[in-house]
This record gives C-alpha cells, structure tokens and sequence, in this order.
C-alpha cells in the first residue's frame, strides 16, 4: 500500500500508473481538468490498452464540461459510460490499473484539489479489495444494484453507515478527523459520546452543529478536500464521504478503512503538523485584526487630548473644594496639561492592550472560531 499526500505528490504518480497499464484502466470521474490524465489515457488506447471511464452524469456547475469531456475521450477511443441518475450524486473517485493495483482517491482529478488543496489518496494491492472495486465499477456502468462484500471497502450508500459509524466506536484513545462537513446528528452524537468517555478528539473542518464537547479548528491557510479519521494512531479511513447525512445515505462515495503501520504514522504526523499550523494561522490573524484597532484607538487618544481644554481652571475649583478657598497652590498650569494628556494616553493605552490579549487568547484558544 501506498499513500498519495496532495499539495505535494502531485499529478504525475497518476500520469504515470496511465502509462505503465498493460491491459487495462478503469476509472471513475467526478470533477476533471488535468490534461496530463487526459493525455495519458488517449496514449494508453493508442498503444492497445482498453480504457473505460465511468462519469458522473452530473456536477455542481459542470455539467457541460463533463460532456465536452465526453466527447473528447470518446474521440480518443475511450470507452464512457455515464452514471445514473438514482443518487444525489456520484461523488466517489478511483481507478483501477490492470485489475491488479487499485488507487482510491480523495481528491478529484483537478488542478485545485491535486495542487491547493489538503488531500490524501492511497495505492492499493490487496487482490480482495481490487476485486471489490472492479465488482463496483462493473455494478455502476451496467446500472445495476451493489451488493459489498468487503466491510473494510466502504460505499455509500451502502455500506457506509454502517462501517464509519463502527470504525468510530471502535476508538479507545483518540480521533483526529479531516472532514469539510461533519453534521449528521447521529455521528456528532457518537463523537461527544466517545468525548465523555475519554477519548481525544479533534476535527480539522467544520461542524455544522454546536457542540462544547468537540474541538475543531477550520484548516488554514490551504484548501481542504480530504475526508479522512486516524483511530488510535493503528488504523485509518481515506475515502470520499463527509459524516453528513446526505454522503451517507443518498450519493455514491467510496473511501477504505486499513491498517498500514508507516502509513497511519505518517497520516498522524501531517495531522499535527496541519493542527498547530492552524493555530498559528489563527494567532496570527487575530493579531492582524488587533493591530488596526490599536491604531485607530492611538488616532483616539490623540484626537480626545487634542481637543482637550485648559485644565487649570478647573484644577483650581478641584484644589478649593478639597482644601479650602484660602488654600494656595503653586500649579505650572503647561506642565499639568501635559501630565493629563500622557494619562488619558496611557488609559487608552491600556484598555486597548487588554482587548487586544484577551482576542488573541480567544482566538488561540477556542475552537472552531
């Protein structure tokens, strides 16, 4: 087995796995733009190797590429087969080389996900799960149902309920999750459960519903598109589906729970990395946003002693009143003036240096802000 890390791998293991095909590539495409894929599966049919694409009838605003794309694979030789029209959408992205290497991806074949974005992709060799994914491609260019036969090969809406919702459970110290979405109630609750429980949990993405108990933290500064879970630092998941109810249940995504020592550490390690860079991305932008208050409460204080009037007059009815009218103090009415300016200076001063530690710790500390 091995792992595809995106910004960083790149297109080219893609490119190349294309070229190396000696009988045959089977891929499935949901969003697509890499004209070095393009290329690479035009070259495969020059030289004998039958190449099936499966596509997704539809997208969010590109559909019409995907038509275009249609037709230009299609001049090449490439058998297209589109998919139905049952689910919500077909969201799931892999291929198959020569049924004997099979590549599950969490990023689109784009120039956004594979450069700009977080993501992770895995190479997979295990006969039994290359079979299950060719059983799955077979099912949805024919259109006909899918039965899994592979619990750790999870589908939606299959099987991945099910699965996910297991594989979570199954934690006993800690939970580090990608996930650009996670809402679905029923997850959200296993996860303040296992929080309650002990276990630790942190979310880089977003959680739709409010929970005091889950910490999450919105990755920055890159694009995220992964959905992955790293279960105890021994096991993960890589795969297309959010924990949202809509890629559970009503779209087909496809994603593999596995247990690859070096990978799973590796995963772990760009996790924390990823993790404490957010923060710092996150102290450094309330530092940003701090600094142009504190400059506008300098133009403050400047403007409040500006205007300022003589304030030896009424030092003077100050001084009687607390001493008495025959009192007698020798005051340097420009000296004084200037010690109230530099203390209505120095307040502003302060109040500003207090708000602008107290968002700083705000924004260091608390999650999902």
């Amino acid at each position: 087995m091995k792992l595809f890390v995106q910004p960083g791998d790149g297109v080219m293991p893609l490119v190349q796995a294309i070229n190396n095909a000696k009988k045959s590539v089977e891929i499935v495409i949901f969003r697509f733009d890499r004209s070095e894929v393009e290329k690479a599966l035009a070259s495969a049919v020059s030289r004998g190797v039958f190449v099936h694409a499966l596509i997704a009838y539809t997208n969010r605003g590109g559909e019409r590429n995907l038509r275009k794309l249609e037709m230009r694979l299609l001049a090449a030789g490439v058998t297209v087969a589109r998919s139905a029209d049952d689910l919500a959408r077909y969201h799931g992205k892999f291929m198959i080389i020569d049924r004997r290497e099979l590549y599950v991806l969490a990023f689109n074949f784009t120039y956004l996900d594979i450069e700009h974005s977080r993501s992770f992709g895995l190479v997979i060799m295990n006969p039994e799960l290359v079979e299950e994914a060719v059983k799955l491609f077979e099912a949805d260019t024919k259109r006909q149902p899918y039965v899994a036969g592979v619990p750790s090969f999870v589908v939606s809406p299959v099987n991945a309920r099910k699965q996910l919702s297991s594989f979570i459970k199954g934690a006993k110290k800690s939970l580090l999750i990608y996930d650009p979405e996670v809402s679905a109630a029923a997850m959200i609750r296993l996860l303040e459960d296992l929080s309650n429980a002990g276990v630790e949990i942190k979310i880089l993405g977003h959680l739709s519903l409010k929970s005091s108990k889950l910490d999450w933290r919105k990755l920055g500064p890159m694009r995220l598109h992964t959905r992955t879970i790293i279960r105890d630092g021994h096991q993960a998941f890589i795969g297309s589906q959010s924990l949202r109810e809509i890629e559970l249940g009503a779209r087909r995504e496809v994603g593999i729970i596995f247990r690859d020592s070096k990978i799973v550490s590796r995963l772990s390690k760009i996790f924390s990395e990823d993790w404490e860079t957010t923060l710092r991305a996150k102290e450094a932008s309330a530092i940003e946003e701090a600094e142009p208050a504190a400059k506008v409460a300098k133009k403050i204080a400047k403007a409040v002693v500006k205007d300022l009037p003589p304030v030896a007059p009424v030092l003077e009815v100050m001084v009687k009143e607390m001493v008495g009218a025959r009192a007698y103090v020798d005051v340097d009415p420009c000296v004084l003036e200037e010690s109230v300016k530099d203390a209505v200076k120095e307040a502003v001063r302060e109040v500003v240096r207090d708000v602008v530690e107290e968002v700083v710790a705000q924004n260091g500390t608390a999650p999902g802000k």
